[in-house]
């Protein structure tokens, strides 16, 4: 575990591995994004732009959505949870990056869905990084278990010395051949930000078996949840997109 690589000189300000993992996973989307523009015949430039909305909208979502859930739920003041350093939820950064990001394409003069499926395989990718950041910091680790693979966080958000399972890596074990996978569709899929969508609502229900999260409804947590709701989206807008394109030509 490295929760913190270095400290900046003078001002005493700590870099945490999951800050760097997470400014990596933009970086590496915008690489990947601006290619995928480029294969659609935009401006690859733009992708930097874009995508800087998303990030926007991104981190800030993800922190509004830890704020409102945290303080709902365990009764914590609002405004100390959203300005904590600590408290990343991926999907409230998935929502408010999608919402932001439109914006930016409405600005930019960019087709909404084109940009959707220019970045999917971007997501995908960071999110994996993003899930590395967290088993570094020993965050959102899941249950006691004696499985060889097993890893204690003596560091972790919260601390643990019991070995749990490394639900982190799990995750990423299912991103990046999601990711292989969008990679090997761009071209022929009707709109690939759903396939992502359902491929990350699949992989977040089953990875949530072994995290520790509170079930909420019907024996699922609020992530799985969120997971169904995703593949429910996904699923209906890609069937939407594919009768689009058949009809098309007529």
């Amino acid at each position: 575990m490295y929760p913190i690589i270095f400290t900046i000189p003078f001002v005493d300000f700590p870099i945490s591995s999951f800050g760097l993992m997470m400014a990596t996973g933009f970086l590496v989307g915008t690489w990947i994004c601006a290619i995928r523009m480029r294969e659609e015949g935009l401006d690859p430039d733009l992708a930097t732009n874009l995508l800087l909305y998303v990030m926007l909208g991104g981190v800030f979502g993800s922190k509004l959505y830890y704020a409102v859930d945290v303080s709902i739920r365990e009764g914590l003041p609002f405004t100390s949870l959203l300005f904590a350093r600590d408290g990343i939820t991926f999907y409230g950064g998935l929502i408010a990056g999608v919402g932001i990001g439109a914006i930016g394409c409405r600005i930019n003069g960019i087709s909404v869905v084109t940009f959707m499926n220019c970045s999917a395989i971007s997501v995908a990718v960071g999110q994996a990084l993003g899930r590395v950041g967290c088993f570094l910091v020993g965050d959102d680790y899941g249950y006691a278990t004696d499985v060889p693979w097993a890893l204690a966080f003596p560091k972790g958000a919260p601390p643990t010395l019991a070995t749990v399972h490394p639900t982190q890596l799990y995750e990423v074990a299912w991103l990046v051949p999601v990711a292989a996978f969008l990679w090997s569709r761009r071209r022929t899929s009707p709109f690939l930000f759903g396939e992502y969508l359902v491929l990350n609502g699949v992989g977040r229900i089953a990875v949530e078996i072994w995290r520790i999260n509170e079930r909420v409804a019907l024996g699922m947590t609020e992530a799985q949840w969120i997971g169904a709701a995703l593949i429910a989206i996904g699923a209906t807008s890609w069937i939407g997109f594919k009768r689009r394109a058949r009809a098309a030509p007529a």
